[in-house]
C-alpha cells in the first residue's frame, strides 16, 4: 500500500514545478500583400511524438474562425488566408493549441504576435483648407506668430508619416516676396528678416500664402496636399504702460485690477514678471491685477515686465515694463535701537558729557511726517531737593548728556525716553526706549591705615629673619579692584635694611616682618614709617595723613647661654688612682666670657668632684668597684655666674685603665712638631703604633689619654681622631711658648704604653704661623769679629793721618829756616 504523504508529493510537484511554456513567435506582415493566398507565415513547434488532436486557433474578436488566419493541420504552419490593412489593425495576437475531442489541452497554448508592416498608403492633409491669421506689426523675425497641423494616417515614426511644410507661393510679392519663413517640420509660420524690416511699408491688405504638407521626409516621392493661409497685418498696440502709484496696505476686494495691456497678433499669451517678486498677475486677456495687500517697508517699488508669447513661450517683441510705486502711510511706530550693554560713564564727569544718541529707526517714507520722530524723557525724574536733572535730552537729535546732579560711582541707571513720529502729533506713534547706564568709579580717593598709630611691639634681638613685627590693615574707598590696589613702603626709621613688607596684590593687608638679626647695643628701638600708596594713578588730592601709619619696635636685649669648648669630654685613669688626682680642666669656649659655675649631675658613685669655678676635674675618692676597661659617664653642668637660669650641659665619659702608668714602657720621642700660641686652630696628630718588636702584631683601635700631671692636662687636649690617631692641640689660650714634652698614654685591650709627644710652642705672626729664631749661616762673621774688623779698620786710618800730618809740619818749619833771597820770585802774569 502506496504511503499518504508519498500521494502528497505527487501531487504537489506538478502544481510547483509546471510544464515549461513555449516561446512566443513574432511574425511580420507586410500591408496590403499582393501576392497568392493562403500565405505561410510560420512553422509552430508541435510536439514530435503523435498525438491525435485538434488544432485550435483563438484570438481577439478580430480573428475569428473567419478571420484571415488559419493552420493546417498536416504541416503546422500558420497560415494568412487575405492581405491585411495597418490602419484597420496594426498587431494581431494569436494562440495556438493542441486539444483532445474532450476539449483537454494536449500542448500549448502557443502565443504567436503578427504585425502588419507599413506602406505609405495615406496621403497627409491639413486640418483647414483655408486658415486665417493676424499678425501684428512689430513682431520680431524668427517667432513663430502660426503653426500649421495635419495628419498623415501612416505609422507614426516612420518615413511614410514624416511630414515636410513649405510655402509654395505668397501674393501679393510686395515689397519682398520672401516675407514669411515656414519651419518645415514643426509648421511654425514667421516672418523673415526681410519681412520684419519691411512689414511696416507692406500694403493694408492681407497676404495669401499657398502651403504644401508632404510625406516621406525630405525624400523625393512622396503624398502631398496643399491648404491656404490669410495673413492679416494689424497695427501694433504693444505701447509703454505709465507708473502705478498704490497706498500700503489698501482695503479693497482682491485681485485688483491696475493696468491693460493688449498684443493685436492672434494666438497670444501673456507672462508676467515682477522684480521684486511680489503679489502680482496677468490675466490671458491682458489685464494686470494687484492679488494682495502692499507693504511700503517691504518694498516701496516694483518692476513689472510683461511679455507676448506664442504657444511656444517665445516672445513676440520685447517686453512692457510698469513701474509701481508704494504709497507710505504712517502704519510704523519708530523702533527703539536694541538694548546693548550698559553704557559706562566715569564718575565726576562735567555737565554735557554725552553718554549716548538714540538713533531711532521710523519704516514710514524717509524724509515724510511720518517718519518724523522726537524725544520725551521719562525718567529719571529729578529727586527732590536736588537742583536740576543726572539727565537731560535733546528732543530733535535724541542726544542724552549728563545734567548738573551728580552720580554716585557704581550708580545704575535706567534712562526711558518716548519717541513719537508725526513731529509728537497726538495722531503719532510712539515707542518707549530704554538706556542702561552705569556710572564706572576712577581712582579719586587715595588709600588709608585703618590705624595710624600702633602699639610698640617687643622683639628679642635674637629673634629670627621672617619673624612677623605687626599686621597693618588699609582700606580704598574706590569700587574699582583695579584701584584698589596698593603699595606699600617703609619711608623712614629703618636705615640699616632689617625690615620688609611683605603683602598681597589685592588684598589691603602688609605685614611687617624682620628681615635682619636685631642688636640691642646698636638700637634698642626702632620707629619706622609705613605709606600706603594706590598702584594706579591718583586723580583728585593726593595722599593725606591717614596714608601713613607709625610702628614702633623695641629690642629686648638677651644674653646667650654659656657654652663649652666642646660637647662632649672624654678621659682614661687608672682604676688605682689616688683621690684628688686630675683628670682635665672644663672650660668656656670663649675665655672673654661671662663666669661660669660648675657641677657634676649624676656621678652616681661618688668618685669625682669638680671646682666650682675653675672647671678643673678630680677624682673624689678611690675608684673602688671600677674595673679596667669599663666606662663611665657623668653630666657636667655649668651656670652663667649672674644668669643662672642660662646653664649648659656636656657628658664626661671616662675609661678605666688596667693598671698605673709606668714610666718603663716609655717610647723613644716623637719628631718635634710646632705650634703657636696664641692658640689657633693647628694641632699635631698623634699615631698609637709602637715600634717594640714584641708588640709590633698590636693593632687598634687604641685608647688615647692625656698623662697624669694636672698641668700637662690643664695646657693640652687630646681628643680621638679614628681607631689608630689622636689630635693634641693647646687647651689653654696661652701657652708659655718654649719645648715641650706632653706624655700620652697609649692602651689596647689589657696593654698600656706610653708615647712622648715634643711639641715646640713659638709665638704667633700675623699670619697665625711660627716666629722662629734664625741662626748663624755658614761662612758670615759674627758680631764679634765685625766689631774687630771696624775697629782695626778705624786705627788704621788714624795712623795714616798722623803720619800726613806729621810730613806738612816738618816741610813748613823747613821753608822758615831757609834765607828770604834764596826764595824765589813770583813772576807776576
Amino acid at each position: 500500500m502506496v504511503p499518504a504523504w508519498l500521494w502528497l508529493l505527487c501531487l504537489f510537484v506538478p502544481q510547483v514545478f509546471p510544464e515549461a511554456q513555449p516561446a512566443e513567435l513574432c511574425v511580420e506582415v507586410p500591408e496590403n500583400y499582393g501576392g497568392n493566398f493562403p500565405l505561410y507565415l510560420t512553422k509552430l513547434p508541435l510536439p514530435c511524438e503523435e498525438a491525435e488532436g485538434q488544432l485550435v486557433l483563438s484570438g481577439n474578436s478580430s480573428t475569428a474562425a473567419e478571420g484571415p488566419f488559419a493552420v493546417d493541420p498536416e504541416s503546422g504552419f500558420l497560415l494568412l488566408t487575405r492581405a491585411l490593412d495597418r490602419e484597420e489593425q496594426a498587431e494581431y495576437q494569436l494562440q495556438v493549441t493542441l486539444e483532445a475531442e474532450d476539449g483537454r489541452v494536449l500542448w500549448g497554448p502557443q502565443s504567436v504576435l503578427v504585425r502588419v508592416k507599413d506602406e505609405n498608403d495615406q496621403v497627409p492633409h491639413f486640418s483647414q483648407a483655408i486658415y486665417k491669421v493676424r499678425l501684428s506689426q512689430g513682431t520680431r523675425p524668427g517667432i513663430p506668430f502660426f503653426f500649421l497641423e495635419a495628419s498623415d494616417g501612416d505609422e507614426p515614426g516612420t518615413a511614410n508619416s514624416d511630414l515636410r511644410f513649405h510655402i509654395l507661393n505668397q501674393s501679393p510679392a510686395e515689397p519682398s516676396p520672401d516675407m514669411f519663413q515656414l519651419e518645415p517640420q514643426l509648421g511654425a509660420l514667421a516672418l523673415s528678416p526681410k519681412g520684419s524690416t519691411s512689414l511696416d511699408q507692406a500694403l493694408e491688405r492681407p497676404y495669401q500664402l499657398l502651403i504644401q504638407v508632404k510625406d516621406m521626409g525630405d525624400q523625393a516621392s512622396g503624398h502631398q496636399s496643399t491648404a491656404t493661409i490669410d495673413v492679416s497685418i494689424v497695427e501694433n498696440t504693444w505701447v509703454p504702460l505709465d507708473p502705478v502709484h498704490l497706498a500700503e496696505n489698501l482695503q479693497v476686494p482682491y485681485p485688483h485690477h491696475i493696468a491693460q495691456v493688449h498684443w493685436s497678433g492672434g494666438d497670444v499669451h501673456y507672462h508676467l514678471e515682477s522684480q521684486p517678486p511680489g503679489p502680482f498677475d496677468v490675466h490671458a486677456e491682458g489685464e494686470l491685477y494687484v492679488t494682495g495687500e502692499l507693504d511700503r517697508e517691504a518694498q516701496a517699488e516694483y518692476l513689472l515686465q510683461v511679455w507676448a508669447q506664442n504657444s511656444r513661450g517665445e516672445n513676440y517683441t520685447e517686453p512692457l515694463e510698469l513701474h509701481v510705486v508704494v504709497m507710505d502711510e504712517n502704519d510704523n511706530a519708530p523702533v527703539c535701537p536694541p538694548r546693548g550693554p550698559p553704557i559706562s560713564i566715569p564718575e565726576l564727569s562735567p555737565p554735557g558729557t554725552e553718554v549716548a544718541r538714540l538713533l531711532m529707526e521710523d519704516l514710514d517714507a524717509p524724509g515724510s511726517l511720518n517718519s518724523h520722530v522726537v524725544y520725551l524723557l521719562l525718567s529719571p525724574e529729578s529727586e527732590e531737593g536736588a537742583e536740576g536733572r543726572a539727565f537731560e535730552l535733546n528732543s530733535t537729535s535724541g542726544s542724552v548728556t549728563l545734567g548738573p546732579a551728580p552720580l554716585q560711582a557704581g550708580q545704575n541707571v535706567l534712562i526711558q525716553v518716548l519717541a513719537i513720529d508725526r513731529g509728537g502729533a497726538e495722531d503719532g506713534l510712539s515707542s518707549t526706549c530704554e538706556i542702561a547706564v552705569m556710572v564706572t568709579d576712577i581712582n579719586d580717593h587715595a588709600p588709608e591705615f585703618t590705624t595710624s598709630q600702633i602699639e610698640p611691639v617687643s622683639l628679642p634681638e635674637d629673634a629670627e629673619p621672617g619673624t612677623l613685627v605687626a599686621t597693618l590693615m588699609a582700606t580704598d574707598a574706590d569700587l574699582e579692584p583695579a584701584f584698589r590696589l596698593m603699595d606699600f613702603a617703609i619711608e623712614a626709621g629703618d636705615a640699616g635694611g632689617n625690615f620688609g613688607l611683605d603683602w598681597e596684590p589685592d588684598s589691603g593687608y602688609v605685614q611687617l616682618r624682620l628681615l635682619k638679626n636685631l642688636s640691642y647695643e646698636a638700637a634698642p628701638s626702632h620707629k619706622l614709617v609705613v605709606v600706603v600708596r594706590s598702584v594706579a594713578e591718583l586723580v583728585g588730592p593726593g595722599p593725606g595723613p591717614g596714608a601713613t601709619a607709625t610702628v614702633t619696635v623695641l629690642v629686648e636685649r638677651v644674653v646667650p647661654p654659656p657654652k663649652l669648648d666642646q660637647d662632649s669630654y672624654e678621659v682614661s685613669v687608672p682604676v688605682s688612682a689616688p683621690a684628688g688626682s686630675f683628670l682635665l680642666t672644663i672650660r668656656p669656649s670663649d675665655p672673654t666670657s661671662r663666669p661660669l659655675r660648675f657641677s657634676l649631675v649624676n656621678d652616681s658613685e661618688g668618685w669625682f668632684c669638680i671646682e666650682e669655678f675653675s672647671g678643673e676635674v678630680h677624682t673624689a675618692r678611690l675608684l673602688q668597684g671600677a674595673r679596667p676597661g669599663d666606662m663611665y659617664t657623668i653630666l657636667l653642668e655649668a651656670q652663667d655666674a649672674d644668669e643662672p637660669m642660662l646653664r649648659t650641659s656636656a657628658t664626661l665619659t671616662i675609661h678605666f685603665l688596667k693598671a698605673p702608668y709606668a714610666p718603663a714602657l716609655t717610647l723613644a720621642p716623637v719628631p718635634t712638631r710646632h705650634l703657636c700660641t696664641p692658640r689657633q686652630d693647628h694641632g699635631v696628630v698623634v699615631s698609637g703604633s709602637r715600634e717594640d718588636p714584641g708588640l709590633a702584631s698590636v693593632h687598634g683601635p687604641y685608647s688615647f689619654a692625656l698623662g697624669p700631671n694636672p698641668t700637662v692636662q690643664r695646657d693640652w687636649h687630646l681628643q680621638a681622631l679614628n681607631g689608630s690617631h689622636a689630635y693634641l692641640t693647646l687647651g689653654l689660650h696661652w701657652v708659655e711658648p718654649r719645648e715641650h714634652v706632653v706624655p700620652v698614654v697609649v692602651s689596647h685591650n689589657a696593654q698600656m704604653w706610653q708615647i712622648q709627644v715634643r711639641v715646640i710652642v713659638c709665638r704667633c705672626n700675623v699670619e697665625g704661623q711660627c716666629m722662629r729664631k734664625v741662626g748663624r749661616m755658614k761662612g758670615m762673621p759674627t758680631k764679634m769679629s765685625a766689631v774687630g774688623i771696624l775697629v782695626g779698620t778705624l786705627i788704621a786710618i788714624g795712623i795714616f793721618l798722623i803720619l800726613i800730618f806729621t810730613h806738612l809740619t816738618l816741610a813748613r818749619k823747613k821753608e822758615l829756616d831757609q834765607p828770604v833771597d834764596s826764595v824765589p820770585l813770583k813772576v807776576a802774569v
